[in-house]
């Protein structure tokens, strides 16, 4: 669903993102994981055409869309959630989705009926009229998915989605994440500091370090990596 092909990313003498390749495959989460400022967030943003590659090519669905700007991605099914919560403050639960479901181009489903699904997939319908900003972080988190589900894509894009959530929550929301790959086939890419939720969800795993991809495996090869250990894991995790 999603090849990332030797991208690079500079911001003027900085190369924020060095010859970066990386995939993901529909039904499979995969982890973009590293230390901070290792180029993940910017790798997104080529991804979705928020962020413009000096070099590099980026396929969705086999179409390329290196060039495209990112309202054409979303019509190819490509949605994202932020690392910093972006919600409409002054709508409803309801409303923000139904502005993902309104701007799909598929005339196919009624917008009514694909914000009911997703309200419904994210478990948050009792909310549906709720104003967002009398939610908690962890019910807009599920917002925030919930508004990218809406608009029936095929390549989810999650940035730092645990952030702020308790346990509880981290454990709901990992298994609803398993769902959505394995029933609905959606492909995720996933960029997520809690290592924990990463290994726990994640097919395959790519990992990155002052913009470059040090390493890429299963769960338990990640783990095993010297080199990643050194980077950003630790040995605790072992």
């Amino acid at each position: 669903m999603l090849q990332v092909e030797n991208v690079t990313v500079r911001f003027g003498g900085v190369t924020a993102v060095d010859d970066v390749s990386l995939d993901a495959q529909s039904g499979e989460i995969t982890g973009l994981i590293g230390p901070n400022g290792a180029g993940k967030t910017t790798t997104f943003n080529v991804i979705c055409g928020l962020q413009e590659a000096v070099a590099g090519r980026v396929r969705v669905g086999g179409v390329d869309v290196t060039e495209q700007k990112p309202h054409l991605r979303a019509r190819l099914g490509v949605a994202r959630t932020f690392q910093r919560l972006e919600v409409f403050g002054s709508l409803t639960v309801a409303d923000n989705l139904r502005v993902a479901a309104e701007a799909r181009t598929d005339p196919t489903t009624d917008p009514e009926t694909a914000v009911r699904h997703a309200l419904a997939r994210t478990g948050i319908a009792h909310l549906a009229e709720a104003r967002v900003t009398n939610l908690p972080t962890g019910l807009l988190r599920l917002v925030e998915l919930g508004r990218a589900l809406a608009a029936e894509p095929r390549l989810l894009l999650l940035d730092e989605p645990g952030s702020g959530l308790n346990d509880v929550e981290t454990e709901r929301f990992a298994e609803l994440l398993l769902d959505l790959a394995a029933e609905d086939g959606l492909a995720v890419l996933l960029v997520e500091h809690d290592v924990e939720l990463v290994m726990e969800v994640c097919s395959n795993i790519h990992v990155l370090d002052f913009g470059s991809k040090i390493a890429e495996g299963t769960p338990a090869q990640i783990k095993a990596n010297e080199m990643v250990q050194a980077a950003y894991l630790g040995s605790e995790v072992v």
